[in-house]
């Protein structure tokens, strides 16, 4: 008998119950009677990694991004998109439809604390009780392929190559030097690493003219290709999983110096000139202004040389996410030049806010980057450099919204994201729908017309989906992807969110947060500017009786021994 799917909690709709034919090993496709063609759609999903909200032209930046400014224009701007905090938490949502502290990351793998260590739904890795889509999406026939970070789970029994992707060049790891075969962290000054890229499960090595986001793309091209001029071509699921623009901020020369003379005015000015733009194009409603944090240095009070030092950061920082643009324009060119881009429902999205922290605070980066890089303002940007852009530029990148990466407030785990589809109705559209990450796997297995195993999948238990499909809203059938009574929680690093309605409350230590609850009116204070917990007692303890239910749910585990030193210590500018 069918068991029908739990929503996220508190979300009170009715739940639709698909009827699943299985084999031994695969889902067979159950199609929707207004199934968007008869021939399936193909889904490309393109991820970056650490991009800010504003920092793609559709989105206020001044960055040059035409191609994704196309897709933006002509599909649907999702303005009020949530992620996680960070990456690894983000992509197992993504991949699964259900919260991080289910699918094994509730917690970063570098950061578990010893009263997560070995519990369920803190392994480190993508673990056995969920189900991906790409899993699903084989299972029913598609081609599944993926080039990029996964970050999910370091071995092939991990990784991509064991989770549904047939086609896969991958770096299992989070980070990586975007020019050569090296490791982003660093633990003996005399070592530099090697970093583990695969290739269909075999270890390989890069060629001397790698530049990762060209790269990334060239392989995702080739396996379209393959599947293209195979004997018989199947729809595809192609997963582009960029790692720019993370640290190493690196970028060819060619793309840094079209920022030169940029950004010399500094944060304040940059970031004003981005609330304009966001304005004009009226992507957003701004019943308050923003405002700039106290907490670390205004540019008028830093240095020359400093200052010097800052703009370089911006510029590289620019240049690769301009250079991430132009890589991920020649994708969509091939698919149109093959003649597939008119049957390709293409999704863009960050993993997460910008990058704000210190990579020095990583393992022992704090002597190996000294000692292996030449940080020189004339060779910032090169594969023999390292450097970050640190927090003032991180919060420019997340304008108009508070902190970044790392932290739970709306700079964070609000994340740019485009869905385009000329078959779709909502599309040259802007919308301040409320929609989150655990949405795109619903979305994914409705397009492709099957459903989702619920909570059982060959012979093992699974979590069911927490989000709900798109397409519904997509097709212009609904107006609104979650209803009222919808409520979404986070949580990383002991830091907290819960979002319910207009009214979200937080928790984030000092100095960062007050060290207990804050409550916030988004109607009226979308930027997380003024605290009215101490004012509205009654819908506090309303929120906080969600949060516990949030936490119960989803088996969330508090370290309370908590020493965070990635994203809770920050001397960029003692650097």
């Amino acid at each position: 008998m069918c068991k029908p799917m739990k929503s996220l909690f508190f979300n009170i709709k009715s739940i639709v119950c698909f009827t699943l034919i299985y084999s031994l090993s695969s889902v067979s496709p159950t199609i929707a009677e207004d199934n968007l063609e008869s021939k399936r759609p193909n889904i490309l999903l393109i991820v970056a990694d650490d991009l800010g909200w504003s920092d793609i032209g559709s989105f206020g930046g001044e960055i040059a991004t035409p191609n994704l400014d196309k897709l933006a224009s002509s599909g649907l701007r999702l303005t009020n998109f949530h992620v996680a905090p960070t990456c690894s938490p983000t992509r197992s949502m993504l991949l699964t439809g259900t919260d991080s502290h289910l699918a094994g990351l509730g917690n970063m793998q570098e950061e578990t604390g010893p009263n997560q260590k070995g519990k369920q739904g803190y392994e480190g890795y993508l673990n056995n009780r969920v189900v991906t889509a790409a899993t699903l999406l084989k299972d029913s026939g598609y081609r599944t392929m993926m080039s990029g970070k996964w970050h999910l789970g370091s071995t092939i029994e991990l990784g991509p190559e064991s989770r549904g992707f047939q086609d896969v060049f991958v770096l299992p790891v989070g980070a990586a030097n975007h020019f050569q075969q090296i490791r982003a962290v660093g633990t003996d000054p005399n070592i530099v690493d090697k970093a583990p890229y695969r290739e269909n499960g075999i270890s390989v090595d890069l060629p001397e003219n790698f530049y990762s986001s060209e790269f990334f793309t060239n392989k995702l091209i080739e396996y379209i290709e393959i599947n293209k001029n195979s004997k018989e071509p199947k729809p595809f699921f192609a997963f582009a999983s960029y790692t720019a623009p993370h640290w190493p901020l690196q970028a060819p020369d060619k793309f840094i110096k079209k920022y030169e003379g940029i950004y010399e005015k500094g944060y304040e000015e940059t970031r004003n000139n981005r609330i304009k733009k966001i304005k004009e194009l009226e992507i957003l409603n701004f019943p308050t202004e923003p405002i700039t944090s106290e907490l670390w240095p205004r540019w008028e009070s830093l240095s020359e040389e400093i200052k010097t030092k800052e703009v370089k950061r911006m510029q590289v920082y620019a240049g690769m996410v301009e250079a991430l643009d132009h890589h991920i324009g020649r994708l969509i060119k091939k698919l149109s030049d093959i003649g597939e881009l008119s049957n390709t429902i293409v999704i863009f999205m960050s993993d997460n806010g910008a990058e704000g922290n210190d990579p020095q605070i990583i393992l022992n980066n704090e002597e190996w980057i000294p000692a292996n890089f030449d940080n020189s303002i004339q060779n910032m940007g090169r594969g023999n450099s390292f450097i970050g852009y640190g927090p003032r530029w991180a919060e420019v990148s997340s304008t108009p919204f508070r902190i970044f990466k790392g932290f739970t407030t709306d700079g964070g785990i609000r994340s740019p994201a485009i869905i385009s589809y000329p078959k779709f109705d909502h599309q040259s559209k802007i919308s301040n729908a409320f929609s989150s990450v655990m949405d795109i796997t619903p979305t994914l297995l409705e397009i492709a017309g099957i459903g989702h195993p619920g909570e059982s999948y060959n012979g093992r238990t699974i979590s069911p989906m927490k989000g709900e499909s798109l397409l519904p809203f997509l097709k212009a059938k609904q107006q609104d992807v979650h209803n009222n009574n919808y409520a979404m929680g986070w949580e990383l690093f002991n830091r907290k969110a819960l979002k319910h309605g207009d009214w979200k409350l937080v928790w984030n230590e000092k100095p960062y947060g007050k060290d207990g609850w804050e409550l916030y009116n988004l109607s009226n204070d979308p930027f997380e500017s003024n605290d009215i917990s101490e004012i509205h007692d009654a819908k506090l303890k309303e929120m906080i009786k969600y949060w516990d239910q949030y936490v119960h749910e989803n088996g969330v585990i508090i370290d309370k021994d908590l020493n965070l030193e990635y994203s809770g210590s920050n001397f960029h500018y003692t650097y």
